[in-house]
C-alpha cells in the first residue's frame, strides 16, 4: 500500500500536521495496513482542533471505505463502513421511510467520526447522543478484529463511544436509524430578544428538535438575543435544494468584527417579530452551512478555534457570565449557538451532561486564545466540560478533571492498544493516556 506524505489539518485550520497517509478502499487492504503498520484512522476530519492529526506519524484516511453492508427496511437498522458520511444515510433512506437517529451540525461527518466523538445533535434532551443508537462496532485492536456492543465486549464499546480513536480503527458499525413521515422538516422560528428569554425558550420547548442562535456581538440589554429554532419531521413536500455555493479562496469575513456585527443584524431580523414557520428540506434544516463548501476558509489563512462547554443546570448564572465576556470582547464570528442537553452518554469519554451547551467560533488570534482560556476556566469551574471535537486549546489536567470515567478510560484503551499506535495530537496535547 503507498504512503503519500501530506499536510493536512482540522476544520478550524489553525492546527496543522504532516505525515504519511494511506487510503484503503477494502478491509483486507486496512486490515494488512494495521499489520504493518498501525496507525491511528480519521475520516473527513470536521473535529475543529487536531483530534484527527499525528504530526511526524502515520494516519489512515477511511472516507474510501463507504460502503452499505446491509440494511433492514422493517426494522430501520443499517450496516455501514466507517467512511459513510451522515448526509450519504439521509439521502439513501429518508424516501424510505428512515434518518439517522442523532446527526451533527456537518453531514460530512463519517460513521466513524460520530462514533469516535460520540456526537450529539438538536435532539439530544430528547434521544441522546449518536452512541446510544449505535448497535455495534467492529473494529481492529491490538491486532485483532473484533465486535463489540452494550452486551458484548461492553467496556470496549463504552471505550470506543467519543473515545477519539485510541481504542483502535473502526472498520463498520450497526446503526438504529429512526421512523421519518417524509423528507422534511416542519420549523418554526422564534425572535428572542434577551439572554432571559433565551433560557426561558430552551427550558419550556416541548419540540423534537431545538436549537438557538445567539448574536454573540449583542451588549447591554440585547446580550443573548436570538432566534430559535424548533422543529419536527413532517410528510409535507420538500422544497427544491438550492444551488451549492463555495468560498474559493481564504478570506477574513467571518474574523472581522465590523462584518460580524452587520450580519448579525441582518441574521435576526430576517425573521419577523412575530415569527413564522416554513417546510424546509432535512439538509437545510440539519446541515446549514454545508450548502457552502470550504465554509472554513470564512476565517483566512490562520482559521479560528472553536470554544464548546456544557454547564449543568444548576450552572446557568456562569454561562451568562460567560457570554458577557464573549460579547465584550466583539471578538466573536457569527456562528454562536445554544442547545439544551439531556442526561444521556454512551461511552466513558463522551461529551454530554444535562445543562445547556455553548458553542462560540472565534478567529485565532492572541486575545481570543487568552479569552477562551478564561471561559475553559469559568468551565471547569462550573462543573462542566469541554467538547474535546471541538478543542484546540486546553491542557490535560482540565479535561482529565471535567471527565469522570477518564482513568476507567485509560486503562481501557491501555488493554486495546498497549504500544500505543493510536496516539494522535490531540491525545498527546493533552496527555489523555499518560
Amino acid at each position: 500500500m503507498l504512503w503519500k506524505t501530506t499536510e493536512y489539518s482540522g476544520w478550524g485550520n489553525a492546527l496543522t500536521a504532516t505525515g504519511d497517509i494511506a487510503r484503503p478502499e477494502r478491509a483486507a487492504t486496512l486490515a494488512r495496513i494495521l499489520d504493518e503498520t498501525p496507525a491511528p484512522a480519521f475520516g473527513n476530519r470536521r473535529s475543529y482542533g487536531d483530534a484527527a492529526l499525528n504530526d511526524g506519524g502515520r494516519a489512515i484516511d477511511m472516507t474510501r471505505l463507504d460502503k452499505i453492508i446491509g440494511f433492514d427496511p422493517d426494522t430501520g437498522v443499517v450496516e455501514a463502513e466507517a467512511g459513510v458520511t451522515l448526509t450519504t444515510l439521509m439521502r439513501l433512506f429518508a424516501h424510505r421511510g428512515w434518518v439517522p437517529a442523532v446527526v451533527p451540525g456537518t453531514g460530512f461527518a463519517t460513521v466513524g467520526g460520530a462514533i469516535a466523538q460520540d456526537v450529539h445533535g438538536k435532539n439530544h434532551h430528547a434521544e441522546g447522543s449518536f452512541g446510544n443508537h449505535v448497535k455495534s462496532i467492529s473494529l481492529f485492536t491490538n491486532g485483532k478484529r473484533v465486535t463489540a456492543s452494550p452486551t458484548r465486549n461492553k467496556a470496549l464499546f463504552r471505550a470506543t463511544m467519543g473515545g477519539v480513536g485510541q481504542t483502535g480503527v473502526i472498520l463498520s458499525a450497526k446503526l438504529q436509524m429512526k421512523p421519518t413521515p417524509g423528507t422534511a422538516m416542519q420549523v418554526t422560528e422564534t425572535r428572542l430578544a434577551d439572554w432571559n428569554d433565551q433560557i426561558d425558550a430552551l427550558t419550556s420547548s416541548t419540540a423534537t428538535y431545538v436549537v438557538s442562535w445567539i448574536d454573540a456581538q449583542a451588549k447591554g440589554d440585547k446580550m443573548g438575543r436570538g432566534i430559535l429554532e424548533e422543529a419536527e419531521l413532517t410528510s409535507a413536500d420538500a422544497p427544491a435544494p438550492d444551488r451549492a455555493k463555495s468560498v474559493p479562496v481564504n478570506m477574513s469575513l467571518f474574523s472581522n468584527g465590523l462584518f460580524a456585527r452587520v450580519f448579525n443584524e441582518g441574521y435576526f431580523r430576517r425573521v419577523p417579530a412575530t415569527g413564522r414557520s416554513s417546510v424546509k428540506r432535512l439538509e437545510e434544516f440539519f446541515f446549514p452551512l454545508d450548502k457552502i463548501r470550504n465554509v472554513n476558509r470564512l476565517y483566512g489563512k490562520k482559521g479560528f478555534h472553536q470554544f464548546q462547554c456544557v454547564v449543568p443546570l444548576d450552572a446557568i448564572d456562569v454561562l451568562e457570565e460567560m457570554m458577557h465576556k464573549v460579547s465584550r470582547s466583539g471578538l466573536a464570528s457569527p456562528l454562536a449557538v445554544l442547545k439544551r442537553m439531556g442526561p444521556d452518554r454512551a461511552g466513558m469519554m463522551s461529551f454530554p451532561m444535562e445543562g445547556y451547551t455553548l458553542a462560540v467560533d472565534f478567529p485565532n488570534r492572541a486575545r481570543a486564545t487568552k479569552l477562551i482560556a478564561e471561559l475553559e476556566r469559568m468551565t471547569a469551574q462550573a462543573g462542566g466540560r469541554l467538547y474535546l471535537a471541538k478543542d484546540s486549546l486546553a491542557h490535560g489536567d482540565a479535561i482529565k478533571a471535567m471527565y469522570p470515567d477518564w482513568s476507567d478510560w485509560a486503562a481501557e484503551v491501555a488493554k486495546a492498544d498497549p504500544d500505543r499506535t493510536m496516539v494522535t495530537d490531540m491525545v498527546r496535547r493533552l496527555k489523555l493516556r499518560g
